[in-house]
Formats: structure tokens, sequence, C-alpha cells
């Protein structure tokens, strides 16, 4: 099979920072699906990863984690699916990735696509449907339905993949007041689009944006970047006894900054359950059918913000250099070899 993958850390723009090859294709195991790759989304974990982990020239990393796909081969024990199917998923940090024809996941963190999606819109999904619901729903506790119209949600980088999604969630499956946080004009009036009540301005202290709001604080906080940068007026942001969940990669955060308000702080990381395969693993499978369902519903929309073409050594470098920018909006896609 085609493979896009890489040997060496090295930037983005270095003619060797990823490159095709042959690989051998996949056999799936008792739990697999045997997945023909139609589209992937790139991710900023790809990025972070490019940057971490090391090939060898017979081994090569295959990035990738969100894709949309036909089903090829099923495991004996992967139940619920047949040859044929339309799947998406995000797949699993210990496994070889999606940038490649072939592909490897665990039927309990995979789904049916939504049916009113093509296949790139699709990809688009799951990495960042999966972390904004879990982040919100398991993590914040948000209260689902009219149960308590009380919360305030700030969401902290709502342009983004993540964003998108959580605003998305957060609108539809809640009543919370939603601020959704970005600092430009077109990324502030994506936000608005996708259903947050207000936008604050992150480039700006936030406590003080949402005094301009008309809120003194925050019960629920959803930070999806810049938390180290922030985190001190997150702690003066948030209501006392209320919750911050995170989901970057921040070096350092001084929790003793949340006593006084015996508040509370969360980690948020889409991939615990497939890398521990925790019992409750086929949760995802849940997760992203129920999303498929809300998307066919015409509830959720796809986040896709860009679509860069094929898949192609040369396209992903220039998905890598975008989220590497910080700037880009939605997510990136892209589809067909």
């Amino acid at each position: 099979m085609k493979a896009i993958g890489y040997i060496s850390s090295l930037p983005a723009d270095h003619a060797d920072a990823l490159f095709a090859f042959e690989a051998a294709d996949p056999v799936p195991g008792p739990r697999d699906l045997l997945v023909r790759i139609k589209a992937i989304s790139v991710n900023p974990v790809d990025t972070k990863v490019r940057m971490r982990r090391q090939g060898t020239a017979e081994a090569p990393v295959i990035l990738g984690w969100d894709a949309a796909g036909v089903v090829e081969a099923v495991g004996p024990e992967a139940a619920g699916f047949a040859v044929g199917d339309e799947v998406y998923y995000a797949g699993s940090l210990t496994r070889p990735g999606t940038n490649a024809e072939l592909h490897l996941v665990d039927a309990r963190i995979a789904a049916r696509k939504p049916r009113t999606l093509s296949f790139a819109e699709a990809a688009a999904l799951p990495l960042t449907a999966l972390t904004a619901y879990e982040g919100l729903f398991d993590r914040l506790k948000l209260a689902r339905g009219t149960a308590d119209d009380r919360d305030v949600l700030l969401i902290v980088g709502a342009a983004g993949g993540v964003g998108s999604m959580a605003v998305q969630l957060a609108r539809r499956l809640t009543s919370a007041t939603i601020i959704g946080t970005a600092s430009r004009p077109e990324s502030a009036a994506w936000v608005k689009e996708l259903g947050a009540d207000h936008v604050a301005d992150h480039a700006q202290p936030l406590s003080a944006e949402l005094k301009r709001l008309g809120f003194p604080d925050a019960h629920l906080i959803f930070s999806l970047t810049g938390t180290a940068g922030h985190w001190t007026e997150l702690v003066e942001a948030l209501r006392p006894q209320g919750t911050i969940c995170v989901i970057d990669d921040p070096e350092t955060l001084d929790a003793k900054l949340l006593k006084l308000k015996s508040g509370a702080l969360a980690w948020e990381f889409m991939f615990t359950r497939s890398m521990f395969e925790t019992e409750d693993m086929a949760a995802q499978h849940l997760i992203l059918s129920e999303v498929a369902g809300l998307v066919d519903e015409g509830l959720l929309r796809t986040t896709l913000g860009a679509h860069f073409g094929p898949i192609t050594p040369e396209n992903l470098k220039r998905a890598h250099l975008a989220l590497e920018s910080g700037r880009s909006i939605g997510k990136i896609v892209l589809e067909g070899w």
C-alpha cells in the first residue's frame, strides 16, 4: 500500500519532513476493521508527534488519526460492522496512523459515518468531536438538556477544530450560556455562526472580557489553547467551585491558585480510552454514533475549514505548516490518493 511518513523530526517545510513510500498491507486482528482510507484531516497532535517521535528507514512513522473510509475486512470479534460499511474514527496513538491507503482500527472506537456527509466532510469530525464531547460532558460534567440554564461556559480558542465542535455540542445539547473566544474578526464571526452567545477576545485579559460582556465569572472553562499564558486569568474568571478543563500541553500550571475558589482542574485526552483499552472504550463508538445522528438530523455541521486536495507529502506538509501557524480556522482535510 501507499503510505506517507518520516524518519527524523524535521521542520514541516523540509524536503524530508514527510515522504511517500510503500508499506505492507496491514492484517486485521480479532477486534479490528481494515479500512480503505478515502479522506483524512490533520490535527495539532500530528505536528506534535512529528517533532517527538522518531522512525527508522525500515519503519518510518506514519502519522494521522482522523479518517473516513470503507471497511474492507472485519475481524471475528469486531461486532456491528460489515465489509462495505462507510466509517469514520480518530484511531489510536499506539498504532500506525491514517496517512496510508489501508488502516487498522479497533471497532470499539469507530462508527458509521454520517450519511449526509462526504468522506472529506466526515473526516473533519472524529477527533475534535470526541475531544469536545468528552471535555464537556465527561470532564466538565456540563448538564445536558435544560437541567441547569444558569451554567456559563467559557471556551478558550473556540474557532479551532475542537472549539468549533464544542460550541455546537453545547448549543444543541445544553442550555448553557456559551462564551467563545477569538481574536480576529473572521474567527469571531465563525464562532458566532456556530452558536456562541458571545465572543470574547483572548488577546485581552479574559476576566475583564467576561465583565465587559456582563458576566462576573464562568462556572465552567474549557481551555483549548494557550492555557499557560492565560492561566492566572482563567483562575480569576472561574466561578467559586467551578471547573477548568485543559486539552493543550502547558509545561507547568500553578494548581494552588485554584485553592481559594475550591476550583477543580480536569484534563481531557481523547486517546486515553484507546491507549489503555479502558473498560468503557466503546463509549467512543457511541459518541461518534450520536454525533453522526445529530449531523444527519441537521443539528451539527462539519467543521471542515479548508480542503487541501489529495493525500500527498506536499499537501500534508502544507497542512502541518498551517496548523503550526496557529491561525487556521476549522479543520484541514485531504482527500483521495
